[in-house]
């Protein structure tokens, strides 16, 4: 299919219906949309109000501290785990030198 000045273009009525609601469904949006957007500038910025920093450094300083907690626990379970082995290697080193 070529296109020529002589090229005849025709639309039915329903397609021509069905362009128009969907164009001026756009334009209704883009005007929403920039509506929004200028209240959204006029609004004042939120701040981090000083009680809520609080409130974050206090998770964190307890979240640092339960870590800390946690870390002494394993290491403690380390050291007895260490001196079973030990206790165990000497047993066998004993029933082993019987035999």
């Amino acid at each position: 299919m070529r296109l020529s000045p002589n090229s005849k273009f025709s639309l039915s009525l329903k397609e021509l219906l069905a362009t128009l609601i969907g164009f001026t469904s756009l334009v209704g949006i883009y005007y929403t949309l920039q509506a929004d957007i200028s209240k959204a500038m006029e609004l004042p910025k939120p701040e981090v109000q000083k009680i809520e920093f609080d409130y974050k450094d206090q998770l964190v300083r307890s979240t640092i501290e339960k870590t800390q907690q946690d870390v002494s626990t394993i290491k403690e379970d380390i050291v007895e785990i260490k001196s079973t082995l030990t206790k165990l290697d000497e047993r066998l080193y004993e029933i082993s030198k019987k035999q």
